[in-house]
């Protein structure tokens, strides 16, 4: 690792949570990630350079937000200020940065609205905080609306209940359409479009990794699983977020995935064209660049003839898939173009869909279709983080907070050593890690370190008290950004880890048949 050129924050003794930081002004302004260049750009449709009239398109493609989607202009008029959010926000607490409290950061915005699109802003901009807007502001943008993670934990306390990841997602859009998007986010997308995965990864190579896998699963059992990929006529397209593919932890699910269809009996496949489950459209607030994603999930489902949709462990993926794909591409219900209707068709509705691997494994272990042994996890006493957008934008199964009891039934099912971290930090009121949203890059090492310290010490006390050594999660971004941050307060980056990790460790493969 390399060595900070920051400090990292202090973790404190015999407590869950953090006091309430003195202001730090200005402490986060020059924190920024690198800005995209042309091509990247260009491949999402957005100009490739700061446009000479930017500022005039800026206010152009702001007004057209807030004709399109209502709600934008709802959240913008709504906040008064009451400070229920201030002291929220993960950012804020680590950096102490006001600007990294929702409602400044918000602020940031909202400023530039009132001075363009409202009576009192135009005529009496100083009486109502309006402000003009410069290539300050503008920079100003880009760096608070990237030290979000659009996680909503704020949109939670907010009393008018104002949704500020839908701000900084319209900041976003708005930047990207001036021509100052984010490198990291924008060039991840365009992999996505050209190829069907964040890491650029091609198909030949995606087969000999899955062989490979199959093989060291071979050696460890003795028992032949498959991960097919392609595979037409499967009843289950599982499509999962790239990372499980090849890094660690995430890898160690996916094996858990296999396990669950081997031993249940599924027939399943992997796709070549679809084999990404995130989708980097939401972080940039482009519904444009969303859809397009999700659509190479209904072209591979239609091609493969499946029956179900499964979506695996990761957290901003299954929001997209829980409350967009259904009118982005019909898997779900809503779609009205003739593809759409197509998959409706093919799918079978005795089936959630899509649903999450949560929600298939808990099902299988409820109905006695997968055996476990816990005792096989007896190694590891575990937590478990709640992902933000699976709290906070999604659900599961057919009871309210099914986000939040199956994959802890599904956890105790498998150990026998399970403590929860404290009440304030977890289900609806969960930190996020602070790698999410777009942030996971080196670029902004400094913000996600000191964005996790929240989380971080919530995890200390059930160290300290439970002797916890394991932490489970279901998001790919939590999993990547835990294993880089846990070691700077600590913490080894071995423990974290998949639900279907511990899955695969306790599954009795071939009992069953």
């Amino acid at each position: 690792m390399a060595a900070s050129t920051f400090e990292t924050p202090k973790l404190l003794n015999d407590t869950a949570t953090l006091p309430i930081p003195p202001i730090k002004p200005g402490a986060m302004q020059g924190v920024q990630s690198f800005i995209a260049g042309d091509k990247i750009q260009e491949q999402l449709g957005y100009p490739g350079e700061l446009l000479p009239n930017w500022k005039e398109r800026a206010i152009e493609r702001m007004g057209e937000l807030l004709q399109k989607y209502r709600g934008l202009q709802v959240f913008l008029d709504a906040c008064v200020h009451c400070g229920a959010c201030t002291d929220k926000c993960h950012y804020y607490l680590g950096t102490a940065d006001p600007n990294n409290m929702p409602v400044a950061r918000q602020e940031l915005l909202r400023k530039v609205y009132r001075r363009y699109f409202t009576f009192a802003g135009k005529y009496f901009p100083k009486l109502v905080g309006a402000i003009d807007l410069t290539e300050e502001v503008l920079d100003q943008w880009y760096s608070y609306f990237y030290q979000c993670s659009e996680c909503r934990r704020c949109s939670v306390y907010c009393p008018y209940g104002i949704d500020t990841a839908e701000i900084t997602m319209a900041a976003r859009e708005i930047m990207d359409s001036v021509g100052r998007g984010q490198k990291y986010s924008n060039e991840i997308l365009g992999k996505l479009h050209r190829i069907g995965n964040n890491l650029g990864l091609p198909g030949p190579a995606l087969e000999d990794t899955l062989a490979g896998l199959e093989e060291d699963i071979l050696a460890d059992t003795g028992v032949p699983v498959r991960l097919p990929i392609d595979q037409k006529g499967a009843e289950v397209l599982l499509v999962t977020p790239s990372a499980d593919f090849f890094s660690e932890p995430h890898v160690e699910s996916l094996i858990g995935y296999a396990k669950v269809f081997h031993a249940a009996g599924i027939s399943w496949t992997l796709s070549s064209t679809a084999s990404e489950a995130g989708n980097f459209g939401l972080f940039i607030g482009s519904y444009e660049n969303m859809r397009k994603a999700a659509l190479r999930i209904r072209e591979a489902a239609l091609e493969l003839g499946v029956k179900r949709v499964v979506v695996g462990e990761c957290g901003h993926a299954w929001r997209v898939a829980y409350s967009f794909w259904n009118t982005l591409t019909g898997v779900g219900a809503g779609a009205e173009d003739p593809f759409g209707k197509m998959l409706q068709q093919q799918l079978d509705h005795r089936y959630k869909q899509p649903s999450h691997i949560c929600e298939v494994t808990w099902d299988l272990i409820q109905k006695g279709a997968i055996k476990l042994d816990k005792s096989a996890n007896d190694h590891r006493i575990v937590t478990f983080h709640d992902s933000c957008n699976v709290a906070r934008a999604s659900r599961m199964g057919d009871i309210p907070g099914g986000q939040f009891i199956i994959p802890r039934e599904i956890i105790k099912a498998c150990c026998n050593h399970f403590y929860d971290m404290a009440p304030e930090t977890i289900y609806e009121g969960t930190y996020c890690c602070g790698g999410g949203g777009g942030l996971l890059t080196d670029d902004l090492m400094e913000v996600r370190v000191k964005g996790a310290l929240p989380r971080m010490q919530a995890l200390k006390q059930v160290v300290d008290e439970k002797k916890v050594n394991f932490m489970a999660t279901i998001c790919a971004i939590c999993k990547a950004q835990f294993t880089k941050v846990l070691p700077y307060y600590g913490f080894p980056m071995s423990m974290v880890g998949g639900v279907h990790q511990l899955v695969s460790t306790a599954i009795q493969l071939g009992t069953n048949e």
